[in-house]
């Protein structure tokens, strides 16, 4: 992962995204993060069911928009609780431009919570190609998926 995603994904985990507890049942993002997609089809319906918040929480230099889940939404990847979702797409005005030299390749993907162990483990259960790296130590991890 580059540094400067990485970055993105501390700060965003900084930023303290409440955890709400809903009372409804999951939405599982687990087929939407086998990497075959882009960032504009993995955003777009999230955004068109309200999961998450229109107004990205952040836009970091590289032009990755970090999203919050919607209050209520209760968003899972691989049985994990989804604390943010991320994703940047060149020339998608879905996307907003951030300060800097955008990122490369399209980037898309959420920050969970749990370890990067388990959360490796149960990525690679499902059969996904999802690129796993530890945001904060046995607390946050990200899944994320570049290229498509």
């Amino acid at each position: 992962m580059k540094p400067s995603v990485l970055r993105m994904l501390t700060a965003v985990a900084s930023l303290g995204v409440g955890l709400s507890s809903a009372a409804c049942n999951a939405y599982a993002l687990d087929a939407q993060l086998d990497c075959q997609s882009s960032p504009h089809d993995f955003i777009a319906p999230l955004l068109d069911e309200q999961s998450i918040d229109p107004k990205p929480m952040r836009i970091e230099a590289n032009s990755v928009n970090a999203f919050r889940p919607s209050r209520g939404s209760n968003l899972t990847a691989f049985g994990f609780h989804v604390y943010a979702v991320f994703g940047y797409e060149q020339n998608d005005p879905m996307f907003k431009q951030g300060s800097g030299q955008a990122v490369t390749p399209p980037t898309y993907g959420v920050v969970v919570t749990g370890s990067a162990g388990s959360v490796e483990a149960s990525v690679r259960r499902a059969g996904s190609d999802a690129d796993v790296h530890e945001v904060i130590p046995l607390i946050l991890t990200a899944i994320f998926c570049n290229g498509h």
